[in-house]
C-alpha cells in the first residue's frame, strides 16, 4: 500500500477514505430494566453523536434485558429497510442480568471480532483491567449492521467517537457489496 492511498485524520490512518458523504438511518436500543427516556443518558449520547455526524435516528427504544425481547428486536428493525445500523447499549457485562451478548451472538451471520478487541483495548487505556469484563460486539444481521455496547456513557462515547463513526460508512458500503 502506498502512502498516497492513506488518509490521516487526528493521527488515525484511514486506508479507504469515504469520498461521498452518506446519510444513514440508525436505530438506537437501550437494554435496561431500570432506564427511562429521561434517565437514559447513554441512549441520548448515541443519538446526539449520530445526528451531529449527519445521520438520522429512525427508531429509539428501551427494552428490558430479556433474551427473547433482545432477539425479537433484530428482525423487527431489519424489516424496516431504511434502517441500516442498530446500536444497542447495555447488558454486555457478566452480571446475571447481562443478556445482550448471549442473545445476539447466535443471530449474527457475520461477526466483527476486531470491534470488540479494539473497544476493550481503548477501554483498557481509560479504565484499566476492568475492560476485560466487556462483551461489546459488532456484526451483521441480515441487512443490518449491529453494534452492542456497554451501558456506560463513557463507553458509548468512546465506541462512537473512536470506532463506529470513523468506520460506519465504510462498513455499511462493505455490507451492501
Amino acid at each position: 500500500m502506498n502512502q498516497e492511498s492513506l488518509a490521516f485524520s487526528d493521527g488515525i490512518v484511514n486506508p479507504h477514505p469515504d469520498t461521498a458523504p452518506l446519510n444513514l438511518t440508525c436505530a438506537v436500543v437501550t437494554v435496561s430494566d431500570t432506564r427511562t427516556p429521561e434517565t437514559d443518558r447513554s441512549g441520548q449520547i448515541i443519538q446526539e453523536l449520530l445526528t451531529r455526524s449527519g445521520h438520522d435516528i429512525g427508531l429509539y427504544l428501551i427494552i428490558p434485558d430479556q433474551p427473547l425481547q433482545i432477539q425479537a428486536i433484530l428482525p423487527e428493525i431489519s424489516n424496516q429497510n431504511q434502517i441500516k445500523v442498530l446500536i444497542l447499549n447495555g447488558g454486555t457485562g457478566i452480571a446475571p442480568r447481562d443478556n445482550t451478548y448471549d442473545a445476539l451472538v447466535p443471530l449474527l451471520r457475520i461477526t466483527l471480532p476486531g470491534f470488540g478487541e479494539l473497544f476493550r483495548y481503548l477501554s483498557y487505556q481509560e479504565i484499566g483491567s476492568r475492560a476485560m469484563a466487556s462483551r461489546a460486539i459488532a456484526g451483521v444481521y441480515q441487512n443490518l449492521l449491529v453494534f452492542s455496547l456497554p451501558g456506560s456513557t463513557n463507553a458509548v462515547r468512546l465506541a462512537l467517537e473512536k470506532l463506529i463513526l470513523p468506520e460506519i460508512l465504510h462498513l455499511v458500503k462493505q455490507m451492501n457489496g
